[in-house]
């Protein structure tokens, strides 16, 4: 056993026992055991991660999906790799997860970690980590109440970044706030050569719609969705960074996979939507800047399972369902868009929790262009969650049909409309603790088999 201060084993011990206990007796419980280690040795987080290359993954969306795809590719290359799968992406969480897989006996081997980082937490994780890379996917206005605006998200992104200047940044070209960082870390920056939709002007609701520079509005060369683009200031000249890897055509997209064009190979992407070609090109970015060959890369997207909320489908009595996680305007318009891919009649069940980890300001609601699925064969519409009849009022002011609309107060009525709906097929869009609390309510009911 390598030297280790008595309080810092004391603590990992502690930790390692309550891990043990949460996930065999409460099912859960991933944060917790990190916040009990953290009493005992406010830097064990230094200790357990010490002999791993951390890649950290911080944004506003598609922080899981893309760390979920870049540990496989990982995994599949034959490196041993860990990474916090359950979404815990805070301090705590972060730290339980190392603590879960540290080995207090033996040689300690290399290996990578994955960590998915929550935006306001990136500070905190890089004050005892040292990561290879850091990549940020996006930033949009998200939970109002804790982050503010999208400029005050890119300042406790920034100060994260204080800390780290040997890593490497793997960011998102098309995030206009993302270019010209005032960091002395190297840069490498994937983006979008083409638009799904041949999009040039920028939604009124985008978040970063003027120049970062001198607040000019920008011109658009191309849009992919919201404020995400090749943009440019005809005022100051501040323009989209060269971009290293790009999605230069879009062969295919269905609401299973998408089919795309990265550099010069094609690539199926097996997560349906605009933003998972982001996740996927995020992930094939990192995975190329870290060496790995473009086969095993290849396969890895191909194969991409959905879990947690992400696009996860599953059977109950019968029908096919997908629940799709949505927290804020841009996300669930894009979610909205992926829906619009399938052109089966189907049910859709709209969740919405105005718990702390959702957001208490429910407004953004009215950000969301919910008007676009009122041309979509939807047999039903399900409502469920804390804030069921707000959803309801602004699903009627966007035009549904009232008829259809079946509202459930608690899961029971919610699973038995699920049950008794018209389609085959039922589509969950969901916030945060909606689709934590209606998949712990699944797993008891025996049609999720694995909760985290």
């Amino acid at each position: 056993m390598s030297k280790i201060k008595i309080k810092s084993l004391f603590s990992i011990l502690t930790a390692k026992l309550i891990l043990f206990l949460s996930k065999r007796i409460f099912k859960g419980g991933s944060s917790f055991p990190g916040k009990v280690a953290l009493k005992f040795d406010s830097n064990i987080l230094s200790v357990v991660a010490k002999n791993y290359k951390v890649i950290l993954v911080t944004g506003t969306n598609g922080k899981t999906t893309t760390t979920s795809m870049i540990y496989n590719i990982i995994k599949k290359s034959g490196n041993r790799v860990i990474t916090n799968s359950t979404g815990a992406n805070m301090l705590p969480g972060i730290t339980a997860t190392f603590i879960d897989n540290y080995k207090i006996f033996g040689k300690k081997k290399p290996a990578y970690a994955v960590i998915e980082v929550d935006e306001a937490n990136l500070k905190f994780i890089t004050k005892y980590i040292s990561p290879e890379i850091i990549t940020i996917t996006n930033l949009f206005r998200d939970q109002l109440d804790r982050y503010g605006e999208v400029y005050t998200t890119l300042a406790k992104i920034m100060e994260g970044l204080e800390n780290v200047s040997g890593a490497k940044l793997v960011l998102n070209g098309d995030e206009s706030l993302l270019g010209d960082l005032n960091t002395n870390n190297d840069l490498c920056y994937y983006g979008f050569n083409v638009s799904p939709d041949e999009s040039k002007l920028v939604d009124i609701n985008a978040d970063a719609k003027f120049c970062k520079k001198c607040k000019h509005p920008y011109n658009y060369e191309l849009i992919t969705f919201s404020h995400l683009g090749s943009y440019i200031c005809p005022n100051c000249q501040y323009q989209r960074p060269q971009l290293k890897y790009a999605v230069n055509a879009i062969t295919e997209m269905t609401p299973y996979y998408s089919k795309v064009i990265i550099n010069e190979t094609e690539i199926i992407i097996n997560q349906p939507g605009v933003y998972n070609i982001y996740n996927g090109l995020c992930a094939f970015s990192i995975c190329k800047e870290i060496g790995i060959e473009d086969n095993i890369i290849f396969e890895s997207l191909r194969n991409q399972a959905s879990h947690f909320g992400r696009q996860e489908a599953l059977s109950i009595e019968g029908k096919e369902v997908k629940i799709i996680l949505v927290k804020n305007p841009a996300g669930y318009n894009q979610a909205i868009d992926t829906v619009s891919l399938d052109e089966r009649a189907v049910s859709v069940a709209f969740l919405l929790n105005d718990n702390y980890a959702d957001g208490r300001d429910i407004s953004w609601i009215w950000d969301v262009n919910f008007e676009k699925m009122t041309s979509l064969e939807i047999q039903q519409v399900l409502i469920g969650g804390i804030r069921n009849y707000d959803m309801a009022i602004r699903l009627k002011i966007a035009g549904f049909n009232t008829e259809a609309f079946k509202i459930s107060e608690d899961f029971d009525s919610l699973l038995g409309n699920i049950k008794n709906c018209p389609s085959d097929f039922v589509y969950i869009l969901a916030t945060y603790t909606a689709m934590i609390d209606f998949r712990k309510y699944l797993h008891g009911k025996g049609y999720i088999k694995k909760l985290w």
